[in-house]
């Protein structure tokens, strides 16, 4: 029976940063194996066993994009040295238990970049690690791990979004050139509530809709498409008050070029019985709008009935 082959080390690179991938399942997997892959050293952060297996056999990625590929990386259960960079790619539900493996002074001038969803994660980084030093970041991507140390990349693309306004300039600047040069093209933004709730104007009403009624994007965008709308509307206004983006055609648009089969990742842990962003992403949602006075009927009633479903 043929076995795979075993990882190959990264190669050398004077250049190179040392990362933390705190959580390397579909987004963190695939970026740890990619930074790997182009030099950088690379220490995944995750449970023993995880950790176990990524040791002795790599992360292997499967990408029409990126390519077929197993890199060598680092593997512990907490962080134990200074990094260049912490990539926290967990699912909010479990950032509390995670950040335990990220010692602040372990850390020391690391930046620490959240790819999370939601608004609020990084006022609650900030209180817990250096504000200067905490970089959101957004990534369009679809990859999942499929096991531990396994990766699958399907969309066509990868494109990541930094920012961190009281980050310095060339931090933000090394990180992205880093992230390029690894596969992912990157951009720096200059304003942080912008490319915040650019997300988060996206994802809240097709998160909502979509794992309310368990329907893919098309059905909600054709048969609900009067909810819909409401919804988008109300979170431009609240997006808008925060100092993000607020165009509601232009919203409606991009949905109805996704694919109609396209289901969000509440959905799919909803459908798996696992925890939902519900809070980071509708409640922040509910939260930021009461903080402005904004009335949003639809998106208190999607909130509650999820709620009171279970999730």
């Amino acid at each position: 029976m043929a076995h795979p082959a075993p990882p190959s080390p990264a190669p050398a690179s004077r250049d190179g940063l040392t990362f933390a991938v705190l959580g390397p399942g579909g987004v963190g997997g695939l970026l740890a194996a990619l930074l790997a892959r182009a030099g950088n050293r690379v220490i995944c952060l995750s449970g023993e066993e995880t950790a176990r297996t990524l040791r002795t056999g790599g992360i292997r990625v499967r990408s029409p994009h990126f390519g077929d590929f197993t890199a060598a990386v680092e593997a512990d259960t907490r962080l134990r040295e200074a990094v260049d960079a912490c990539l926290i790619t967990v699912k909010h539900t479990a950032l509390d238990a995670a950040l335990a493996r990220v010692p602040a002074d372990a850390l020391g001038d690391g930046l620490v970049v959240p790819f999370l969803n939601g608004v609020e994660h990084p006022a609650l980084l900030r209180d817990r690690y250096r504000a200067d030093r905490v970089a959101p970041a957004a990534i369009r991507v679809e990859s999942t791990r499929v096991a531990p140390g396994e990766i699958r990349h399907a969309s066509p693309f990868a494109e990541i979004d930094l920012t961190g306004d009281p980050v310095p300039r060339p931090r933000l600047d090394a990180l992205a050139a880093a992230f390029t040069a690894a596969g992912p093209a990157t951009r720096v933004l200059t304003d942080e509530a912008a490319t915040l709730w650019a997300k988060m104007s996206f994802l809240a009403p097709f998160a909502l809709l979509t794992t309310r009624y368990a329907v893919p994007l098309g059905e909600i965008r054709t048969h609900r498409r009067e909810e819909l709308t409401a919804l988008v509307e109300e979170t431009a206004a609240v997006s808008r008050a925060c100092g993000g983006p607020a165009d509601p055609a232009q919203a409606l648009a991009r949905y109805d070029a996704f694919p109609a089969a396209t289901r969000s990742s509440m959905q799919r842990d909803a459908e798996a019985g696992r925890p939902l962003e519900l809070d980071a992403i509708g409640g922040a949602l509910l939260r930021a709008a009461d903080r402005h006075g904004i009335p949003v009927p639809v998106a208190e009633k999607l909130v509650r009935d999820l709620r009171d479903a279970g999730h």
